[in-house]
């Protein structure tokens, strides 16, 4: 019986989920499955730094992370002495686990252990295929690894980068399950309003992420200006959901029934992009990028546009705009949703190939 280990990150939910869904989808195919925090794993520094503190700057000093970002993945000098810095104080920690799991096949859904690994992978400490989980679009240094044996993508419009980094004759594969399995088959419109109790008309959805960040009063107050009634999500920002609620806006909090409110919608107006972006093309709902872009969002952006894969919008003026174009032409449905190969398919195939 193979035995994965799945390395993920507590950074909001768009590493866990991927994690999560990978590992029951491997169950279910009769291969053992463990998931572990790598942050955690390789140490409390990259704990305190990659996690506490990420948190703190998302929420109070977004241009901060700005900063870092450009410092950490933007410049090559800076870049070049991050990453072996992030090796070094994690791959002692990092094997430790290996050593201890003993696994067939290691996937990483999380960009700064995939960079570890893939250091790793490349030098001979790790002799195990390692596979990279790649959600997002675009930004993708750490991400993709010229050590990693394989790299799965959920956009086929991440190739050209990922091969840029990994090189011409990496092994990329387009694929499918790092969203919940309702996504294969989403509810129609009328369907997910009458679960989730919803009276007719436009729809806005608006989302924060996992940890509510971005311009959600503002996108709100948009919504209303184009003639559609918004939900906020709120994510574990309890602070922010009392705050929209004091103004008279409906939020809700953390939710797992995330596809039936993204099929519900007309609009998704996110954040933070990742997976939710695919999410709601798989629901035929328009999504636009407002709120938030600073770091790897404003390189998303760049490719949300490049790509006409979402909007994206720098201003409310510009949001509201976004909003009447998409109340005006509802979105189809792409009709070849299951057709792609599932994410636990093609992690089985490297094992069985070794």
């Amino acid at each position: 019986m193979p035995r994965a280990l799945i390395l993920s990150a507590d950074i909001g939910a768009g590493h866990d989920l991927p994690a999560e869904l990978l590992a029951h989808a491997l169950r279910e195919r009769s291969a053992e499955a463990v998931i572990a925090d790598g942050l955690s794993e390789m140490g409390r520094l990259t704990h305190v730094l990659g996690r506490r503190g990420v948190e703190t700057i998302l929420r109070g000093a977004p241009w901060v992370f700005d900063a870092q970002y450009w410092l950490i993945q933007r410049f090559a000098p800076t870049r070049r002495l991050a990453a072996a810095a992030l090796e070094r104080i994690g791959r002692d920690g990092l094997l430790r686990l290996i050593a201890r799991e003993r696994p067939d096949v290691i996937v990483s859904t999380y960009p700064g252990t995939t960079e570890v690994l893939g250091r790793l992978r490349g030098a001979g400490r790790v002799t195990v295929p390692c596979v990279a989980a790649i959600t997002d679009l675009a930004a993708l240094r750490y991400w993709a690894h010229p050590g990693i044996d394989m790299h799965l993508t959920i956009h086929a419009e991440s190739r050209a980068e990922v091969q840029a980094i990994a090189g011409p004759h990496a092994e990329i594969r387009h694929v499918r399950g790092f969203s919940r399995p309702e996504f294969d088959d989403p509810p129609a419109r009328a369907q997910a309003r009458a679960a989730l109790g919803l009276a007719p008309g436009p729809l806005a959805l608006i989302s924060g992420g996992g940890w509510g960040v971005g311009d959600l009063r503002r996108a709100a107050r948009a919504a209303l200006a184009a003639g559609a009634t918004p939900v906020c999500l709120c994510g574990t920002n309890d602070a922010l959901r009392a705050r929209l609620q004091r103004d008279g806006i409906r939020t809700e909090g953390f939710t797992t029934r995330i596809c039936e409110w993204i099929a519900a919608a007309d609009v998704l107006v996110h954040s933070t992009a990742g997976l939710t972006v695919l999410e709601a093309e798989l629901c035929g709902t328009w999504a636009i990028s407002y709120g938030w872009g600073f770091g790897h969002i404003r390189i998303n952006n760049e490719a949300y546009r490049r790509f006409a894969l979402a909007a994206v919008a720098t201003t409310p003026e510009l949001l509201e705009t976004e909003l009447r174009r998409a109340l005006a032409f509802p979105r189809r449905r792409p009709q070849n949703g299951t057709a792609l190969p599932t994410a636990a398919d093609a992690v089985l195939e490297l094992v069985n190939g070794r």
